[in-house]
């Protein structure tokens, strides 16, 4: 974390982990029975570990609160943002915007959605990127993981099944080449090389 930027780092931190495990709740990882909340914590520990400050922590853990809750959150999508600016800040609500691809209960095509998200991170923030890389980061690992145990059947998961997830995966390890976090943008490109050899 960066100097300065502990503040009160400890307890909106924990008022943040309540707040999205409450609202994730029941919620489990693609076509497992993996709690949600896992990824949230380990995209947050991804962020902290590579200088992500205090904000950023804390959208770490609500960045896909929007686009998996907001549909189903009283009042919807826009009070649940409300109610994140109003816990957590302006700031915080920025980044999770910035990982958010649709706030829609019924999304768009998967190609259509996909491409736009990878114009807007052409044009995002430093602050939005890192939290953005260790996120996709974190689903490429899990990716991988699942292709070395069940192989490619496990791409019957996602909406873009095979052809579109591993391109969706190399058009990201691209953008963030560019675009940074250096470290985290390394570390996606490799995983997503070694997706793209189990995938055959």
């Amino acid at each position: 974390m960066r100097q300065g930027d502990q503040g009160d780092f400890h307890g909106e931190f924990e008022r943040a982990l309540a707040f999205a495990t409450q609202l994730h709740a029941g919620q489990t990882r693609k076509g497992t029975d993996i709690p949600y909340i896992s990824h949230l914590i380990a995209v947050a520990g991804l962020v902290l570990e590579n200088g992500g400050g205090r904000d950023q922590a804390v959208a770490a853990l609500l960045h896909d609160a929007i686009e998996d809750q907001g549909p189903d959150y009283p009042g919807g999508s826009d009070a649940l943002r409300r109610e994140i600016a109003r816990q957590f800040g302006d700031g915080v609500l920025e980044i999770i915007e910035g990982c958010t691809d649709s706030d829609q209960k019924v999304k768009e095509d998967h190609q259509s959605r996909k491409r736009r998200y990878i114009e807007h991170l052409g044009e995002a923030a430093p602050h939005v990127l890192l939290v953005s890389c260790a996120d996709k980061l974190h689903n490429a690992r899990a990716i991988v993981t699942d292709l070395r145990v069940v192989g490619p059947a496990i791409f019957e998961r996602f909406s873009g099944r095979r052809e579109g997830t591993l391109w969706y995966y190399e058009a990201l390890a691209e953008v963030f080449d560019r675009r940074g976090p250096k470290r985290l943008a390394e570390e996606l490109r490799r995983t997503v090389e070694t997706m793209q050899e189990l995938a055959g």
